[in-house]
């Protein structure tokens, strides 16, 4: 076992473990924006979807119901405008870490293979490509690659942690750079319906790909736009011919979403209101938390998108950490996303309204 884990870095989230002890002293207690974990309740329609399948004694499917698949495939094709969606173009996943982790290793990846994503990332896309024992590379720009042993490439947009997003342009570009190499793209759009000063489109748009999902896997998750986070629902959506060997590698692990878990994301799909409803929350926690930050004298870069202020005072992000652990407001530090991200942290919108408020205040 230490074999595997020796492989991993330190996790990173242990290194606030001070810091939150600090913010916690206040007399007005914590305000946690560091996690980035809903705080908000399930839907109640969701809830109810999910009890009503609660007497569920047999095993699940690991491609799901047919109802799931058409419940995502219909949302795949209404939402991100994406055609001709069938049941083999979509699989169910136990959340979307445990596939980012573990798709390297799924494919077969490994010594020699590379894998590579954006500058400032999701930590685990370096821990998938760790626990496969493939290199691993951070880019600005993916076209600018060194296309030769680059067997997966990962695109973020929005982008965890800063909130960027890739234009239609972009995305065109860069499908059909990694489709002239031969390089298959995973697209993470985990945070697609919460665009704030821009509308993300997704991989899977026509006008991205040519009506083609050769080459290209798009992941999606319901954790922030339905608070399902401790539901672990998510799905991939994309070429037939990566997701069919998936689902196969899948079956045999037995990496199955529960029975319940799949009805509440039938009903969630289905529903667009509670998203709207969401979403509304979160842009009056943004507005709230953005003004505040750029008062206390910070600048905030991109955050056009996601559930994520990207805020920076120029100095060491632990000197940032520290200054609002002592004013009780936990926040994330930016080199937990690449030395990139050195001078700035990461403030989810993820406290409830009452937290929020507090924050404000404090700032």
């Amino acid at each position: 076992m230490s074999a595997v884990s020796d492989r991993l870095p330190t996790f990173p989230w242990d290194k606030l473990t001070p810091y939150k002890a600090t913010a916690a002293a206040h007399p007005d207690g914590i305000v946690d924006l560091s996690v980035g974990t809903p705080v908000d309740p399930v839907p109640e329609l969701i809830q109810k979807a999910l009890v009503a399948a609660a007497d569920s004694p047999g095993y699940p499917t690991v491609w799901g119901t047919p109802e799931l698949r058409d419940a995502i495939t219909g949302w795949v094709e209404r939402r991100l405008g994406a055609r001709d969606v069938t049941h083999r173009h979509v699989l169910p996943i136990v959340g979307s870490k445990e596939l980012v982790a573990w798709l390297p290793t799924q494919l077969g990846l490994g010594p020699g293979d590379r894998v590579a994503y954006p500058r400032l990332a999701y930590p685990t896309y370096e821990v998938g490509a760790r626990l496969a024992r493939a290199e691993h590379e951070a880019y600005d720009d993916p076209t600018e690659l060194d296309p030769e042993g680059l067997k997966l490439l990962w695109l973020n947009s929005p982008s965890n942690p800063t909130g960027k997003v890739l234009s239609q342009e972009e995305l065109t570009r860069i499908v059909a750079w990694a489709r002239s190499h031969g390089i298959l793209l995973f697209s993470d759009e985990c945070y697609l319906e919460l665009g704030w000063e821009a509308d993300p489109v997704s991989v899977l748009h026509p006008d991205v790909n040519g009506g083609s999902y050769d080459g290209i896997v798009s992941v999606h998750s319901l954790s922030k736009r339905s608070n399902l986070a401790g539901y672990r629902a998510a799905f991939l959506a994309g070429d037939p011919a990566v997701l069919g060997p998936l689902l196969e590698i899948r079956k045999h692990g037995g990496m199955m979403t529960s029975a319940p878990t799949q009805a509440a994301v039938v009903a969630a799909l289905g529903d667009d209101d509670h998203v709207r409803v969401q979403r509304e929350r979160y842009a009056s926690r943004r507005e709230l938390l953005r003004e505040a930050l750029v008062t206390h004298g910070f600048r905030i870069e991109h955050s056009e998108a996601s559930l994520y202020l990207w805020a920076t005072r120029g100095e060491s992000c632990w000197d940032t950490v520290d200054h609002l652990a002592k004013r009780g407001i936990l926040v994330a530090p930016g080199d937990f996303y690449g030395p990139a991200g050195a001078e700035f942290v990461r403030v989810a919108l993820t406290a409830t309204d009452e937290r929020v408020a507090a924050a404000v205040q404090r700032l």
